[in-house]
């Protein structure tokens, strides 16, 4: 077995995924053609995947986000909610995932008069259907937009749905002018009642945006976190010599980071690979795991992004273990569920595959 067969077999578990960053080509295409969308660049599967990553990796995250026009586009009906929410539950098995957290905005999929409720029961209804047919737990995080003013409106839906599937609140999109503590009335109310907080910050901005997320905003995760090796001084080697008051905050506290390593290239957080803090802060002992972020628009899975981290950081199969179930310790579902995951399905799952190399090494 080759690395990749290895990766994509063994149990992996994905907090940072968009819906509407994932959607097959296909799909794409075929829900284009029934409601008359006739802005796509091309009606070739290939070439619209190719024309996706093109996109998408051009080193700034304004340009990374255009995409999202045309997959949008087609996500205006129930029908077509329902069967995007249960695609990405079997793209998710054929790729090893067992529990996935998708995150979507509710407001981005109102263009054609669709009711929050409708467009949450839609999803809701795919992504159990999904369940029930590939075995792949979920939770939802809902996404309020930082340039736009109804994140309490948002924060609501997604407490109203706590017992139907939804685990969390984020705040996305364009970091640069638009902080997080303009939502403040939102993650209060997300903290009175007892829920889940991530915030997308150090991406696009610096580690003062991962600062205000975390204390102002009452953030439990950080999506992305890049930015942090501003608050780090390194040695000449290239080694952590010093952390800042906030990395040490974020290593002490556990704060979890969702570190997405082939998006922060595409989006311009960071200029290579190799530049990337993932390695340094794991080594640290930070709460680190992998994720995908938008797997059309980068042209990924969860099993590249593991793959990617072995090729250009040299972690091992045990370390790849070892993120995921920091991944699992970090999700939004209760204590008991991440016990179940993390001794019934994730351990005996990297056990199983260790005795399978064995016996194919004899």
């Amino acid at each position: 077995m080759n690395a990749e067969q290895i990766i994509r077999e063994v149990p992996k578990v994905l907090l940072h995924d968009h819906l509407d960053g994932g959607l097959r080509p296909e799909t794409i295409i075929e829900l284009a053609e029934q409601i008359g969308y006739k802005k796509l660049p091309t009606k070739d599967p290939k070439e619209l995947a190719e024309w996706f990553f093109r996109g998408a990796n051009k080193g700034n995250l304004v340009e990374f986000l255009q995409g999202f026009e045309h997959t949008i586009a087609v996500m205006q009906t129930k029908e077509n909610l329902e069967r995007i929410a249960y695609e990405m539950m079997e793209d998710m098995h054929k790729d090893g995932v067992v529990y996935v957290e998708t995150r979507f905005a509710p407001v981005l999929h109102t263009s054609n008069g669709l009711y929050y409720d409708d467009i949450m029961e839609s999803v809701l209804d795919g992504l159990e259907r999904g369940k029930k047919d590939f075995g792949v737990g979920f939770g939802v995080i809902l996404c309020s937009l930082r340039n736009m003013k109804n994140s309490l409106e948002i924060a609501e839906l997604a407490v109203n749905f706590r017992d139907k599937g939804v685990v969390g609140f984020d705040l996305a999109g364009e970091e640069g002018g638009y902080p997080p503590k303009n939502h403040l009335e939102a993650f209060q109310f997300i903290m009175r009642e007892n829920f889940n907080i991530t915030i997308h910050a150090g991406e696009a901005f610096g580690k003062e945006s991962i600062w205000q997320a975390i204390q102002i905003c009452g953030s439990h995760r950080i999506g992305h976190a890049t930015r942090l090796k501003e608050d780090i001084v390194y040695d000449s080697n290239g080694d952590i010599l010093k952390l800042g008051d906030l990395a040490q905050y974020i290593l002490d506290k556990r704060v979890p980071l969702e570190i997405c390593l082939n998006s922060n290239v595409h989006t311009g957080a960071i200029d290579k690979l190799e530049n990337h803090p993932f390695k340094k802060l794991y080594d640290a002992k930070f709460r680190v795991f992998l994720n995908t972020d938008d797997r059309l628009m980068s042209n990924i899975t969860l099993t590249d992004e593991y793959l990617t981290a072995t090729e250009k950081f040299g972690i091992t199969f045990d370390d790849i273990e070892k993120l995921n179930i920091n991944a699992m310790k970090s999700a939004f579902t209760n204590h008991y569920e991440k016990l179940e995951y993390i001794y019934n399905v994730i351990k005996p799952g990297y056990q199983k595959m260790r005795e399978k190399l064995l016996s194919l090494k004899a």
